[in-house]
């Protein structure tokens, strides 16, 4: 995992997967797509288009484009030019993602997102499938994972004035979490299931 706040991000190749990859980024870095063509899937996106035909481009020229990124994404539907650009990015020491040639030295992972944490999952690029299933699986079952976090942030600062040790307190916040009526409290009513913790956990 990489802050890519105010990182510079390149996008080669503007079709489907392109437009993957630049949704994967958009939020979090300043991402540039350049393609000779531009997939419906980038619309709406905060992006930047750049037009040029990869495939023409000389190495200098290419050299040129990458001035200054810190990933590029090689998604262009030829491995060879993919590679080309990896070959590139390695004499530059930028990093880079192939989405079909040789691996670069960073695998992009599904994300399973919230607005309290993030999971990566990867099977290092044997089974996109099975990433995907993963992610589906815990997006269905951990749908109020963010509620549950505010809870436990909430009840931590509470023990920490009311009980002194940590390994009570440790205890105490494994118990709500595992406790099934609050969790399932919590996909409604978040105030019931904090009252639920409090009364079980806090004051028995």
């Amino acid at each position: 995992m990489l802050d890519l706040t105010g990182r510079r991000v390149l996008i080669f190749g503007g079709g489907d997967v392109g437009a993957r990859k630049a949704a994967y980024f958009e939020h979090e870095a300043e991402v540039t797509v350049i393609s000779r063509s531009f997939s419906q899937g980038l619309e709406g996106l905060a992006i930047r288009r750049q037009e040029a035909d990869l495939s023409a481009l000389s190495d200098d020229e290419l050299r040129g484009l990458l001035a200054g990124a810190f990933l590029a994404v090689a998604a262009t539907p030829d491995p060879g030019l993919n590679d080309r650009i990896g070959r590139l990015c390695a004499g530059a020491g930028i990093l880079f993602n192939n989405a079909a040639g040789e691996p670069g030295d960073v695998i992009i992972p599904s994300v399973v997102r919230g607005s309290r944490y993030l999971v990566a999952i990867s099977t290092r690029g044997k089974s996109p499938a099975v990433s995907r299933f993963l992610r589906m699986r815990l997006e269905a079952e951990y749908a109020d994972l963010d509620r549950m976090i505010d809870l436990q942030d909430e009840i931590r600062s509470m023990l920490r004035e009311t009980e002194p040790e940590q390994a009570q307190r440790s205890r105490i916040l494994w118990s709500i979490l595992s406790d099934d009526e609050i969790r399932a409290a919590l996909a409604s009513d978040y105030a019931r299931a904090r009252a639920l913790a409090i009364e079980r956990y806090l004051h028995a």
